[in-house]
């Protein structure tokens, strides 16, 4: 199962919250990344996600999608909260945004926080 960010969201990210503005984080983990998590789950599949062909990824887009995807699954008391890890992140024109996805994913996982 596959997220083509590109193709299924936008090539210009933007902020972290809708109240931000177009394409936001929030908005691509509400409306493309959470649904596509909770159905690989459900067809037990490994998610992908590639990341390549936009024009760059904001550190604040980033941990609102997946730090957030963590915070959204926590509150809604879903166990599964940790196999966000799982996910496959395919970054070649940034190698670093796969590290920062990581570390946010794993803050969020680490955190007692439930919510925002």
């Amino acid at each position: 199962m596959i997220i083509e960010v590109v193709k299924d969201f936008t090539d210009t990210p933007g902020a972290r919250y809708k109240s931000q503005g177009s394409f936001s984080g929030e908005e691509f983990r509400d409306d493309i990344l959470y649904p596509k998590f909770i159905e690989s789950l459900k067809e037990n599949k490994v998610l992908t996600v590639n990341l390549d062909g936009g024009y760059g990824y904001g550190s604040s887009f980033l941990e609102e999608s997946f730090g957030g995807l963590v915070r959204r699954l926590k509150k809604e008391k879903n166990k599964n909260y940790k196999k966000v890890l799982d996910i496959v992140i395919i970054s070649n024109d940034n190698k670093v945004w796969n590290e920062k996805i990581k570390g946010y994913i794993e803050s969020a996982i680490a955190s007692s926080k439930g919510g925002k």
